[in-house]
This record gives C-alpha cells, structure tokens and sequence, in this order.
C-alpha cells in the first residue's frame, strides 16, 4: 500500500504597502445652536463620550467658534448612535463620511 502526501498549498498574502482598513471612515459632528449653553455643551462631552474636561471644553469651543466640530469617529453604526445620543441631549449632531 503506498500512501500519498500533498505538500502544502501555499496561501496569498497582502502585499505589504497593502493596508485593510475597518469600517471606520465615519465621524459625528456637533453643530453649533442658539439654544444650548457652552457649559451644558461640555458637560455633554463629558457625560457621554467621556472626555476629560479640557478636551470637552476644546470641542465645544469649536463648535462655539467654528461653527462644529468633530466629537467621534468610528463605524457609521457607532456614528449613528453617537449622533441619535447627542439629539436625545438636545443637540444638533449629524453622520457625515470622513474625508481621509
């Protein structure tokens, strides 16, 4: 009886400049309004994404003075509860597609 042995097959593998990337080109945005106090906007920050103090202030002085500002990124799954979490705190937040 002669027994038969297959060598390996060998697999395919990414090239190395190849980068995978997860589903995370998606961030939540802040906007700012006319109805909600810059210390309320911190404490939300703080709150819900858990920010430190600093960083939440920094956030809500650029949606203050900017305009908006970007408080998460992730997979738009994420975004979108972020941003459904940040109307139940009365603010104005939307779901936009990174640009990098």
């Amino acid at each position: 009886m002669t027994s038969v042995t297959t060598a390996p097959t060998e697999l395919e593998r990414p090239e190395a400049a190849e980068v995978v990337r997860a589903d995370t080109p998606w961030i939540t945005v802040v906007w700012n309004d006319p109805v909600n106090l810059m210390s309320y906007v911190t404490y939300v920050f703080q709150d819900y994404f858990g920010y430190p103090k600093a960083k939440a202030e920094k956030l809500m002085l650029d949606v203050h003075h900017k305009g908006k500002a970007v408080v998460s990124d992730g997979s738009r799954e994420e975004m979108e509860r972020d941003v459904e979490a940040m109307h139940g705190y009365g603010l104005w937040a939307t779901v936009q597609k990174s640009a990098s």
